[in-house]
């Protein structure tokens, strides 16, 4: 194992890199997003669509391409960065915040009903200027 680092140093270099920049990433990100919620975001029965109906139906599925190619890459960034230096839980988490996956509003529901979960969430927003979330 130590032969094969040893001779892909320019790999190891880069996983490194990345994983020191989605550390980073991750904990800029992660007080904007939740910020960026509505507050009754966990209490509607149905979300509104962040893209309106009116674009083109190509843009729509452009975009869902995107965030779905993008929500994988980070669950696979958070898997190496379990066993690198990195948020690899945290990553894996804001990957399937991404991910569209029937289900999804359930197990949203279910951490953020999570008395702790919801206590450190409402914490971020208060420091962001935004009001506690409502469950």
């Amino acid at each position: 194992m130590l032969e094969w680092i040893s001779g892909h140093k320019a790999l190891m270099a880069w996983l490194g890199a990345a994983s020191a920049l989605m550390f980073v990433g991750t904990l800029v990100a992660v007080p904007f997003v939740v910020a960026w919620l509505p507050k009754d975001y966990f209490r509607r029965r149905r979300r509104k669509e962040l893209l309106q109906t009116s674009r083109h139906p190509a843009f729509r599925l452009a975009w869902w391409v995107v965030k779905n190619v993008l929500a994988v890459l980070l669950i696979l960034l958070g898997i190496a960065m379990l066993v690198l230096p990195g948020q690899g839980v945290l990553t894996i988490l804001l990957g399937l915040v991404l991910l569209d996956f029937p289900g999804k509003r359930r197990v949203e529901l279910a951490l953020v009903r999570r008395p702790r979960v919801l206590a450190s969430l409402n914490w971020l927003r208060c420091k962001m200027g935004r009001p506690p979330l409502e469950v």
